[in-house]
C-alpha cells in the first residue's frame, strides 16, 4: 500500500531545487554541483519508483488524487503504467547527464541555464504522470518554455530563429489538441484520461479527434513533412539541449499515441493506419539519404532521428504486441543512443569550435578511448545485434512484417542506408590521417566525459543484451491496449456486417 506521494516528490523536487539555486548566493561551479545533487536525487527516487513497481499490473499505480477544480471534474491526478514509467526514468537519467556534460561548456549564465533544466525536468516527468487532461496539457506546453530558452539564449548564431521555429511549429499543433481535449470534455463531463479511454466515442467523431491530437504528436515526434524545425533546433542548441531535445522531447509525440490516439480512438487508428506507414517510410528513406548529403555531424544526426523515429511511428500503429514493444523499446534505445551521439559531437566541437566532418579525420590515433566510445553508440544506432537499437527496430520491423510485408521491406532498405550515413560519419572523423595540427593537439577524453559516457553505454548494452528487463514491466499494459484496440475494431465490424 502506498503510503507517501512519490510521483509527486519526483516530479516536484527538481523545483524545490530551483528555489533552493535561487537564495544560494554562491560561484557558477557551486550552482552546478547543487544542480547536479538534485538531479541525482531525482534519478534515485524515480529508481525506487521502478523498484516498487508491479510489472504483473496493467493498470496505473501510484495513483495520486486531489480535487482540483471539482466544479468541473478537473483534478490533480497522477499514476504511471508500464508505458509512462520509462519515460519518467530516461527523463530523469538524462537531466543529471546535460548538468555534468554543461560543466565546462557552459559559462554565461550558469544559474539560469541550471534553473531552465531543472525546471524542464519537472514539465517532463510531469507529463508522463499527468492522468487527467489539463494537468497534462499545462506540462506538456510548459516544456516549450525553458526548451525555447535553452535555444534561443546559449544557442550558436541562428539561436533565435531556430528557437522561434521551434515553439511556433509545436504550438501550432498543440492548438489543435487543446481544442480536441475541449471536445472530449464535453462529451465525458469531466478531464479524467482514465475515464476517456474507456469512453466509446462516436466512430466519425474519432476520426476529428484522432486528426486533432495528431497535429501536435506528428510535430513532436517528428514525422515527415513537419520535421523541418528538427535540423536547426539541433544545430543552434547548446550540446545538452540537443541531449534533452533528442532523448525525451521527441518521445513526447510516440507517448501520446500510446496514451490518447490508440486507445481513445481506435477505430479511427484502425482506418488511418496506412496514412501513418506511408508517412513513416517516406520518413526512414527520405531522411536516411538526406543524412548522407550533410557535412555537419549534428545535421546528420538530426536526420537520423526523425528516420529512427519513423520505425516508432510504424511500429505503434502495427497495433500488435511486437510492434509496440518494438516502438517502445526503439524510444527508450534513440533517447539513450542519439542523446550520446550528440555528447559525442559536443566533445569534439568544445576542442575544435567547429562540427564541419571534413575539418576531422584521424582521431583514433589521438583520442583512442573517444574512438571506442564513439564506435559504441554509432553501432547501436546502426542497430548491430547486442545493442538496444537492434531490439527495437527487429521488434518494429517483426510488427509491421505481419501487417504489411511492403511496409517493413521498404523500411528494412531504410536501415541499411542508415548503416551507410553512420559508417560515413564514423570513417571521415575517426579513421585516415591527421593532416591538421590542431586536430593533432585534440586531447582525448576528460575524466568527466568518461563519467558522462559510462553509464550510457552500460544501459545500451544492457537492453541489447538482456531486453526483457525493460520489457516485462511494460508487457501487460501493451497487450490490454492491444485487446482494446482489437475489441473495438472487432465490434465495429461487426455492426458493419449486420447492417
Amino acid at each position: 500500500m502506498q503510503t507517501w506521494p512519490i510521483l509527486t516528490l519526483v516530479t516536484f523536487l527538481p523545483l524545490v531545487g530551483v528555489l533552493f539555486i535561487l537564495v544560494l548566493r554562491g560561484e557558477a561551479e557551486d550552482v552546478a554541483r547543487n544542480a547536479r545533487w538534485i538531479s541525482l536525487i531525482d534519478l534515485a527516487l524515480a529508481s525506487a519508483l521502478w523498484g516498487a513497481f508491479d510489472p504483473a499490473r496493467a493498470d496505473f499505480q501510484f495513483v495520486e488524487h486531489a480535487a482540483w477544480l471539482p466544479g468541473f471534474n478537473i483534478a490533480y491526478h497522477m499514476g504511471v503504467d508500464g508505458i509512462s514509467l520509462f519515460f519518467i526514468l530516461l527523463s530523469s537519467f538524462l537531466t543529471p547527464i546535460c548538468v555534468v556534460a554543461s560543466w565546462a561548456s557552459i559559462t554565461r549564465r550558469v544559474k539560469e541555464y541550471m534553473i531552465a533544466f531543472l525546471v524542464l525536468e519537472t514539465l517532463m516527468i510531469g507529463m508522463f504522470c499527468a492522468l487527467d487532461f489539463v494537468v497534462f496539457y499545462m506540462f506538456f506546453e510548459g516544456v516549450l518554455i525553458p526548451m525555447f530558452l535553452i535555444i534561443g539564449v546559449w544557442g550558436g548564431p541562428r539561436r533565435v530563429y531556430a528557437a522561434f521555429k521551434f515553439f511556433l511549429y509545436t504550438l501550432l499543433g498543440s492548438v489543435l489538441m487543446l481544442l480536441a481535449i475541449l471536445a472530449i470534455y464535453f462529451q465525458i463531463d469531466s478531464s479524467d484520461i482514465p475515464t476517456a479511454m474507456t469512453f466509446a466515442f462516436p466512430k466519425a467523431l474519432q476520426t476529428w479527434l484522432w486528426l486533432a491530437f495528431f497535429a501536435s504528436f506528428a510535430v513532436k515526434v517528428p514525422m515527415w513533412p513537419v520535421h523541418t524545425w528538427l535540423p536547426d533546433a539541433h544545430v543552434e542548441a547548446p550540446t545538452a539541449g540537443s541531449v534533452i531535445l533528442a532523448g525525451v522531447l521527441l518521445k513526447m509525440g510516440g507517448y501520446g499515441f500510446l496514451r490518447f490516439s490508440l486507445p481513445m480512438f481506435p477505430l479511427a487508428s484502425h482506418q488511418l493506419a496506412p496514412f501513418i506507414f506511408t508517412l513513416s517510410v517516406v520518413a526512414i528513406i527520405y531522411t536516411s539519404l538526406v543524412a548522407l548529403a550533410q557535412d555537419d555531424m549534428k545535421k546528420l544526426i538530426a536526420y537520423s532521428s526523425v528516420a529512427h523515429m519513423g520505425f516508432v511511428t510504424m511500429g505503434t500503429f502495427t497495433m500488435t504486441i511486437e510492434g509496440l514493444q518494438g516502438a517502445m523499446v526503439q524510444m527508450l534505445s534513440h533517447g539513450i543512443v542519439s542523446a550520446a551521439l550528440f555528447l559525442c559531437v559536443g566533445v569534439v566541437y568544445d576542442r575544435l569550435h567547429t562540427r564541419e566532418i571534413a575539418r576531422y579525420g584521424g582521431l583514433a590515433d589521438n583520442m583512442p578511448k573517444y574512438a571506442a566510445v564513439f564506435m559504441v553508440f554509432m553501432l547501436a544506432s546502426v542497430g548491430l545485434p547486442g545493442t538496444s537499437g537492434f531490439v527495437g527496430e527487429f521488434l518494429s520491423l517483426v510488427g509491421a512484417f505481419e501487417v504489411n510485408t511492403w511496409v517493413a521491406f521498404f523500411a528494412t532498405s531504410g536501415m541499411i542506408l542508415g548503416a551507410a550515413y553512420m559508417l560515413f560519419l564514423y570513417r571521415r572523423v575517426i579513421f585516415g590521417v591527421i593532416t591538421r595540427d590542431d586536430v593533432r593537439l585534440m586531447p582525448d577524453l576528460h575524466w568527466r566525459e568518461v563519467v558522462v559516457f559510462a553509464p550510457m553505454i552500460a544501459i545500451v548494452l544492457w537492453m541489447g543484451i538482456y531486453p526483457s528487463s525493460f520489457m516485462r514491466p511494460m508487457q501487460p499494459s501493451i497487450v490490454n491496449l492491444v485487446e482494446r484496440v482489437q475489441l473495438a475494431v472487432r465490434a465495429d465490424a461487426m455492426t458493419l456486417a449486420e447492417r
